[in-house]
C-alpha cells in the first residue's frame, strides 16, 4: 500500500528522487507545512535573505554542476522576487525549478494577504509552469517540470502550490513515467544536414568555429575539442562558453563580440564557413548584422529549433542535441579523412589569424601609481589557475574578467549573460559553493553589484562559506558612465557611488574577515592572504575609476568596427 503523506512530505519525496540533496529559499505563510517537513528531512534547505536571491544562488549551483537547481518562495511577494532570477535563468537556459507556495485554492481570485497571479505572472518568464490543483498531481507535474527543465533546451520550470495541496492528505505512488504528447526534443540531428556540414568543412579555406553556452549546457566540450582539432580551425567560444574549450588550447583565439579581440571579430568578418555550434546569434556577438560574417556559408546547429534562422539564416540548418550532432560529425570527419593535409589556404589562414592577435593582443595594462581592473584581473587569473570557480556580477570588470581570466574546462565561468542582472554575482557564488565545496569560489563584483547583494554575507557567514568576495571598485556604475563618457558628452548622471561600507567593519560585522586596498604593490599578497584564509574574505580593491573596456563596439557598429584604445589627447603647439 502507498504511503500516506502530506502534499509537503510528497513534494519533499519527489525532490528526494530527482537527487535533489540542497534548495534555497525564503519561507513564509503559505509555505509553512513545507518547512515544517523539511524540519525532519535529509535535503538541505539553504535559507537567503532575499527570495530573488534564491533563485540566483539554484543558477549558480545548476550552472556549476549541470544538476538542476531548486528555489522556494511564498505567496505574492515572495513568489514575484523571483522573476528577475527566473528571466535570467530563461535567458541564459539554466535549468531551474522554483517552488512557490499560493493562497488556500478557494481563496484564489479574492485578493487574499499576499495573493499574487504567480502562473500569469512567469508564463513569459518559463520555459513551463504549473498551478497544482489537486494533491493527486503533484507528483506527476513535479517529476514533469524536472524533465522539462533538464531537457532539450534546459530552462526554468515553476510549480505554484495552494496551501491546502501542502496540507491534504494522500498515498504517495512514485511517478514511473513522463508522457508528454506536445512536448518534443530534437536530439539526433538529419543525417544528411551533418554529411552536408562536414563536406563544407572540408571544402573551407578559411573555416571558424564560433561555439557558445550550448556547449557547456549540453556538457559537449571534449566534443568541440576534437572538432577543432580534427578541423584544425581557429575557435572562439562566447561569454557564456568560456571554458568550453581551454583557454590554454593552442587553436582558441578569445571572446568575440561587442568587447571581444580584434583576432576574434576579424576572424568571424573575413572567414569563408562559420560553424555555429550552441549558439543565438546574440546582438553583442553579432554588432550590425548585416555587416556580420558577410561572406560566409553558416552551419548553425542548436537544440532549439526557434533559434534556427530567428537571427541569421544559415546555409546548412541542424536542429539537434551538439554533443550528439558533433559526435556524429567527429566520426564522419574521421571517417572521410578530407583534411589529413592542410591545404596552402589553411596555412595562410592560420598565419593571418596569428598576426590579427599579435597586431591587438589583449594585454592587461598595469600602473605603478593606481591599481588598473586588467591587473586586479592577471592577479585572479594568476591564483586560479584556470581552474577556480569565478562569479560574476554585471558590467566592465564582467568584460575585463571574461578577457582576461583563463578558464580550462566548463562550469568555471558564471555570469548573467543574457540578462544582465546586477546582484548576480554573490549569491549565484553561494549557489556553486554548495555545489562544488571541493573548488576555490570567487564572487568578482563591482560596487554598484555587491550593494544590490549584501544581505546574502549573513548567508556565507552562517554556513561558513569559503567564498572570495572580490570588489572592483572604483566608485561609478562604470559601464553605464563608459557610455555617458563616449556617447553622451561625458555628461555622468547618476551614476556616482560616493558611498561604500568600510570592507573590514562590515565584513567584521559578519564575523569573518575584510580589507580595503589601493596600491598596485598590496594586490597580489592581498589576493593570496583572502585565498589562504580558510573562510570567506571580502577584498574592496579601490581601481582607477575612470578607466574603460577596450576592444569595443559602439552600438550600432560592425564588429570589425572596434575602437581599439582610448582616443589620444591633440598636441597644442606652444
Amino acid at each position: 500500500m502507498p504511503n500516506l503523506m502530506n502534499g509537503a512530505k510528497m513534494l519533499l519525496e519527489c525532490l528526494a528522487r530527482e537527487g535533489v540533496d540542497c534548495f534555497f529559499g525564503y519561507p513564509g505563510g503559505v509555505t509553512l507545512p513545507l518547512y515544517d517537513a523539511i524540519y525532519d528531512h535529509h535535503i538541505r534547505h539553504v535559507l537567503v535573505r532575499h527570495e530573488e536571491n534564491a533563485c540566483f544562488a539554484a543558477e549558480g549551483y545548476a550552472r556549476a554542476t549541470g544538476k538542476v537547481g531548486v528555489c522556494c518562495a511564498t505567496s505574492g511577494p515572495g513568489a514575484t522576487n523571483l522573476v528577475t532570477g527566473l528571466v535570467d535563468a530563461m535567458m541564459d537556459s539554466i535549468p531551474i525549478v522554483a517552488l512557490t507556495g499560493q493562497v488556500t485554492s478557494k481563496l484564489i481570485g479574492s485578493d487574499a494577504f499576499q495573493e499574487a497571479d504567480t502562473f500569469g505572472i512567469t508564463r513569459s518568464c518559463t520555459k513551463h509552469n504549473y498551478l497544482v490543483k489537486k494533491l493527486e498531481d503533484l507528483p506527476q507535474i513535479v517529476h514533469e517540470a524536472f524533465y522539462i527543465a533538464a531537457s532539450g533546451r534546459p530552462g526554468p520550470v515553476l510549480v505554484d502550490i495552494p496551501k491546502d495541496v501542502f496540507q491534504a492528505q494522500g498515498h504517495y505512488a512514485p511517478v514511473t513515467s513522463i508522457h508528454l504528447p506536445g512536448y518534443k526534443v530534437y536530439t539526433e540531428g538529419h543525417t544528411g544536414q551533418i554529411r552536408r556540414a562536414v563536406q563544407m568543412m572540408s571544402e573551407a579555406e578559411r573555416p571558424f568555429i564560433y561555439a557558445g553556452g550550448g556547449i557547456v549546457a549540453a556538457n559537449a566540450s571534449a566534443e568541440l575539442r576534437e572538432l577543432v582539432e580534427l578541423l584544425d580551425a581557429p575557435a572562439v567560444t562566447t561569454l557564456m562558453g568560456l571554458g568550453g574549450l581551454p583557454s590554454n588550447h593552442p587553436n582558441f583565439v578569445s571572446m568575440p563580440g561587442m568587447h571581444g579581440s580584434y583576432a576574434a571579430n576579424m576572424g568571424m568578418t573575413h572567414c569563408d564557413v562559420l560553424i555555429a555550434l550552441g549558439v543565438r546569434f546574440d546582438d553583442r556577438v553579432t554588432g550590425r548584422l548585416a555587416a556580420f560574417a558577410p561572406n560566409a556559408k553558416v552551419i548553425h546547429v542548436d537544440i532549439d529549433p526557434a533559434e534556427i534562422g530567428k537571427n541569421r539564416t544559415p546555409d546548412v540548418p541542424i536542429v539537434g542535441d551538439v554533443k550528439r550532432v558533433l559526435g556524429r560529425m567527429n566520426s564522419e570527419l574521421g571517417r572521410t579523412g578530407l583534411l589529413a593535409c592542410p591545404t596552402a589556404a589553411r596555412q595562410a589562414w592560420w598565419s593571418q589569424i596569428r598576426a590579427w592577435k599579435a597586431e591587438h593582443p589583449l594585454v592587461p595594462v598595469t600602473s605603478d601609481s593606481e591599481i588598473k581592473p586588467q591587473h586586479l584581473m592577471m592577479e585572479i587569473d594568476r591564483l586560479s589557475a584556470g581552474e577556480a570557480i569565478v562569479c560574476s556580477d554585471v558590467g566592465q570588470h564582467q568584460m575585463w574578467a571574461a578577457q582576461l581570466i583563463r578558464f580550462y574546462g566548463p562550469r568555471l565561468w558564471i555570469n548573467s549573460g543574457g540578462l544582465g542582472a546586477m546582484g548576480f554575482g554573490l549569491p549565484s557564488a553561494i549557489g556553486a559553493q554548495f555545489a562544488r565545496p571541493d573548488k576555490l569560489v570567487f564572487a568578482l563584483v563591482g560596487d554598484g553589484g555587491f550593494q544590490m547583494s549584501i544581505p546574502e554575507l549573513s548567508t556565507i557567514a552562517s554556513h561558513g562559506l569559503p567564498i572570495k568576495i572580490v570588489v572592483m571598485n572604483n566608485g561609478y556604475l562604470g559601464m553605464v558612465r563608459q557610455w555617458q563618457e563616449l556617447f553622451y558628452n561625458n555628461r555622468l548622471s547618476s551614476v556616482e557611488l560616493d558611498c561604500f561600507p568600510d570592507a573590514e567593519k562590515l565584513a567584521g560585522a559578519y564575523g569573518f574577515k575584510g580589507r580595503t586596498i589601493d596600491k598596485p604593490w598590496e594586490l597580489a599578497s592581498a589576493l593570496e592572504e583572502a585565498v589562504r584564509e580558510p573562510g570567506p574574505y571580502l577584498l574592496n580593491v579601490k581601481v582607477s575609476p575612470y578607466e574603460n573596456v577596450y576592444p569595443m563596439v559602439p552600438a550600432g557598429g560592425a564588429i570589425n568596427e572596434m575602437v581599439l584604445a582610448p582616443p589620444q589627447p591633440v598636441a597644442v603647439p606652444e
